[in-house]
């Protein structure tokens, strides 16, 4: 009965790691990123939760700051990758390439690509065919990539954060829904508040900024991850997680009727998943062992928001997919 009192003790262990990371990540943070806070408890939740983040701003919003101090925090490899139209499968990938030995023969041999990492920027990935988006994607669900027929397995842990530029749409690649749906969460920056705008105008314009501390490790998250999946959860919280994915699904039985009107495809099984996983990371971090409603309803926006399409009436109504998920919190309620 040793290993079982061992692994209990270390799992409580991480536990407590984890929910004194929140302060900690975010005194480190503060030396270069001012604001932005719901942005930064997303893309924890993801990290720590094992998701992937698509995530959407306009420029200068310090989206590839943030991103590389979170790598800097967490000890990771980072790369950033600038897709762009020209970008090829084996760019990002790896390729072969004959080389030659000592002894004089020929063999080939596989270049890594900037895939090999742990944590990895995709810097405008709407703006690179698909072709190349699929390669991404194939590497974000099997976490290896193949060439020549034989597979390499990325490094662990392993996390894509790909951001779009919602303007200048023109000659732009939109992901698939299907490809979206690969996608934790959607999380949107938006421009920061006067006074935080400031303080970032003052702060990058007098002096350099403090050099980021690693406080873990890529061996911490990994940890991270299994003790999240051990958090318990009522099975009246997965069911309300599960009937607020699918209250958005048009035509179905019980869909609201203004879901028939607006919506044109709904959330899928993968909503229902990430909501219930991110909402146990939530807990965690509020120091909690146990998962709430209000922990589901948090994250409702940032997991539905592009797995929800909304049609031409809707757009011809001025509804938002944010208003449409505003109502389907209002319509569907836990189960008390």
């Amino acid at each position: 009965m040793e290993a079982p009192t061992n692994t209990a003790a270390a799992d409580k262990q991480t536990v407590e790691q984890l929910i004194a990371s929140r302060t900690r990540i975010r005194a480190e943070l503060g030396k270069v990123i001012i604001g932005q806070g719901e942005v930064v408890e997303q893309l924890l939740i993801a990290l720590f939760a094992g998701g992937h983040c698509l995530i959407t701003g306009a420029p200068g919003l310090a989206k590839t700051l943030l991103i590389k101090s979170l790598a800097q925090i967490f000890h990771l490899k980072f790369q950033r990758i600038q897709f762009t139209p020209d970008l090829m499968p084996a760019d990002i990938t790896g390729t072969e390439i004959l080389e030659q030995d000592p002894t004089g023969g020929r063999k080939m041999v596989f270049v890594k690509g900037p895939i090999f990492a742990n944590m990895i920027l995709a810097d405008e990935i709407n703006r690179t065919p698909p072709k190349t988006q699929a390669a991404l994607l194939e590497a974000m669900q099997e976490h290896q990539v193949t060439a020549a027929g034989v597979r390499h397995a990325l490094e662990e842990p392993f996390f894509v954060l790909a951001t779009q530029n919602p303007i200048e749409m023109e000659g732009t690649y939109p992901l698939p829904e299907a490809q979206l749906d690969r996608f934790m969460f959607n999380v949107v920056m938006d421009y920061l508040p006067e006074d935080d705008e400031v303080a970032v105008v003052a702060q990058t314009t007098s002096r350099n900024s403090a050099p980021i501390e690693a406080l873990f490790t890529g061996a911490d998250v990994l940890r991270f991850h299994d003790v999240v999946r051990k958090v318990p959860i009522a099975e009246d919280l997965v069911r309300y997680a599960v009937r607020i994915a699918a209250a958005s699904r048009p035509h179905q039985t019980n869909t609201p009727d203004y879901i028939n009107n607006w919506v044109s495809w709904g959330a899928g099984l993968r909503a229902g998943q990430f909501l219930v996983l991110g909402a146990k990371v939530r807990a965690l971090l509020q120091g909690r062992a146990h998962v709430t409603a209000e922990d589901i309803r948090s994250l409702a926006h940032c997991t539905l928001r592009h797995r929800v399409l909304i049609n031409y009436r809707a757009e011809a109504e001025g509804v938002t997919v944010e208003k449409v998920i505003d109502k389907l919190l209002e319509t569907v309620k836990p189960t008390k």
